[in-house]
C-alpha cells in the first residue's frame, strides 16, 4: 500500500525579494523559511528546495543501503550519509554528491562499495533525481 506525505510553501513578493515558508505538513515538525538569496548565494539560516532535496536524498540512500546490508547478512551498526546539491541560476540543479562511510562488522570495503553503489541505484530518492547526474563517494 502506498503511503503519502505532505509538505506546503507558501510565498509572498517576487521572486528575488520575496520570502517564503515551507511546511511539513505529515511529521508536523516545523515550518521553515525560505527565499532566494539562500537559494542562489548563502543560506544565512534560511533552506532552500536543494537542502531539502539534500536531505532527502542522504536519507534514503542510508535506508537503501541498511536494507541491502541487513538482507545480505551483514547489518551495519552505523551509516554516515551526506549529500550535496548543487543549484545554478537560469539552469537549475546541475549535479548531487552522496558521500558515505559506515561501520559494518564482517564486511570489506570493496563488497561495502558494492553495496553502496547499488544502493544508490536502488534508492527511490536517486530514481526519481536520475535527470541529475549523482556520483558517491564510499570512505
Amino acid at each position: 500500500m502506498a503511503t503519502t506525505r505532505r509538505a506546503s510553501a507558501l510565498w509572498k513578493g517576487t521572486l528575488l525579494e520575496g520570502t517564503g515558508q515551507v511546511t511539513l505538513e505529515s511529521s508536523k515538525v516545523g515550518t521553515f523559511s525560505v527565499s532566494w538569496p539562500a537559494r542562489s548565494a548563502e543560506p544565512n539560516g534560511v533552506t532552500s528546495p536543494e537542502e531539502l532535496i539534500a536531505a532527502a536524498h542522504s536519507t534514503c540512500f542510508s535506508m537503501a543501503l541498511s536494507s541491502a546490508l541487513s538482507k545480505a547478512g551483514t547489518p551495519p551498526t552505523e551509516l554516515r550519509t551526506s549529500a550535496e546539491v548543487d543549484f545554478q541560476p537560469g539552469v537549475g540543479i546541475i549535479e548531487i554528491r552522496l558521500h558515505v562511510s559506515g561501520d559494518v562488522p564482517g564486511l570489506d570495503h570493496a563488497a561495502f562499495v558494492a553495496a553502496a553503489e547499488g544502493a544508490k541505484e536502488g534508492c527511490p530518492v536517486s530514481k526519481a533525481l536520475k535527470a541529475v547526474p549523482i556520483k558517491l563517494t564510499v570512505e
